[in-house]
């Protein structure tokens, strides 16, 4: 039987939403094995002068945890 576990991450990406996702599942596979999935819960998007300027995410990413 396989465990899953679930951790939340927050990341940004001064070019796209779908840059800051690829960030944190890069960032979380240094220390993270078996990851299986990415679910974006949350966009932010921060303005400066009237324009965007960064892309923030909010994701859950489920990996299988090992089995002893």
């Amino acid at each position: 039987m396989s465990v899953v576990k679930i951790i939340e991450l927050i990341s940004e990406s001064n070019e796209s939403w779908e840059d800051a996702t690829k960030k944190a599942v890069k960032e979380a596979a240094r220390t993270i094995e078996n990851i299986k999935s990415v679910h974006i819960s949350d966009l932010q998007a921060i303005v400066q002068n009237n324009q965007v300027t960064m892309f923030r995410v909010n994701v859950k990413i489920s990996f299988v945890v090992k089995e002893q």
